[in-house]
């Protein structure tokens, strides 16, 4: 794998209190060898202002979609900071669904399910479509 030695800057969304989705994506993450990353998000910090800040320097805002009928409103606001600062978005599909809720998976790089090594592999996708060189 040629990006061994990169540390994946991530905003991955949550909401303000720990949930079952949330939970197993860092598991996911954490569960593939030589992937490294750095979650930039803050749970408590959800305003327009303080997402612009945790996403101004990451490289892949990952969108759990699962979390949209919880908090539909923090959701399109961390959707629509993404957009506006260009960086790109990895959507995860609620768990053991196929269809995102809304129209939120019109905004996203890819549209992706809950295998760890496609997460990665997304996310390593959408850097190589932006242009990202280590």
């Amino acid at each position: 794998m040629e990006n061994e030695s990169i540390t994946y800057k991530l905003f991955l969304s949550q909401l303000k209190e720990s949930t079952y989705e949330y939970d197993k994506l860092i598991g996911k993450l954490e569960s593939v060898n030589d992937f490294q990353y750095i979650n930039h998000s803050i749970a408590d910090k959800t305003d327009k202002d303080d997402l612009k800040e945790q996403m101004k320097s990451v490289d892949v805002v990952v969108i759990l979609s699962g979390l949209y009928s919880a908090d539909k409103d923090l959701i399109q606001r961390e959707i629509d900071v993404a957009v506006e600062l260009g960086k790109p978005i990895v959507m995860i599909r609620p768990y053991g669904l196929e269809t995102v809720p809304g129209n939120i998976e019109k905004k996203a790089s890819e549209v992706i399910g809950w295998n760890a090594g496609c997460i990665v592999d997304s996310i390593h996708e959408s850097l190589d479509e932006e242009g990202y060189d280590d």
